[in-house]
């Protein structure tokens, strides 16, 4: 990643958590996530890998459904950010400074690889998937949240699932239209994506 990426994403971390699915501070935006996670998560515990986890909602969420979650971005703002909000809710989830597309980590450590709007963001997104799945264990699973923005940007649900076809035996798409995730409506496409290789 570019120092260009960083720099923004660390200008964002201040206000990143004023966006009702950024920071799930409204009690519906947490359930809904919290309920989601639950649903699409293996029995806990397991191991989690939380990519681009900004400032570690998803991370906290998952920690607090009992798995043991480690937390990526690639800002240290982020980081930063992440770290604080698991330790003041004394949460064990671990945060590390990496690149979302390249994880530290090695082969077979995860039962779970997490990522929300990130794989949109990519270069090469291919890559990424081929470094995500190797991560996995067997029977591991990946846990994707993607969009096609109202902006152009993004990845249609059908794009995403071309782009796990090749690491996938089972991709099952969940749309995510209801407001109740956003903390209002939207009128683009958003969805989660579950990956099994």
């Amino acid at each position: 990643m570019t120092d260009d990426v960083v720099g923004h994403w660390d200008a964002e971390a201040a206000r990143f958590d004023e966006e009702p699915d950024h920071g799930l501070r409204d009690p519906g935006v947490r359930a809904a996530w919290r309920a989601l996670l639950r649903e699409h998560l293996p029995e806990a515990p397991a191991d989690v890998l939380d990519l681009g986890c900004g400032t570690g909602s998803l991370t906290l969420l998952a920690a607090e459904l009992g798995h043991r979650v480690a937390g990526v971005d690639i800002a240290p703002a982020m980081v930063a950010a992440a770290r604080a909000k698991l330790a003041s809710a004394g949460a064990s989830a671990t945060v590390e400074l990496g690149d979302a597309a390249d994880p530290p980590g090695d082969a077979g450590t995860y039962d779970v690889v997490l990522a929300r709007h990130v794989l949109w963001a990519l270069p090469e997104p291919s890559a990424a998937l081929t470094r995500w799945v190797g991560l996995l264990r067997p029977g591991g699973r990946l846990v994707l949240v993607e969009g096609r923005w109202c902006t152009g940007g993004g990845l249609t649900a059908a794009e995403t699932r071309r782009l796990l076809g090749p690491y996938a035996t089972r991709v099952t798409t969940r749309p995510l239209a209801d407001p109740v995730y956003w903390g209002g409506p939207v009128d683009d496409e958003r969805y989660l994506c579950e990956a099994r290789p």
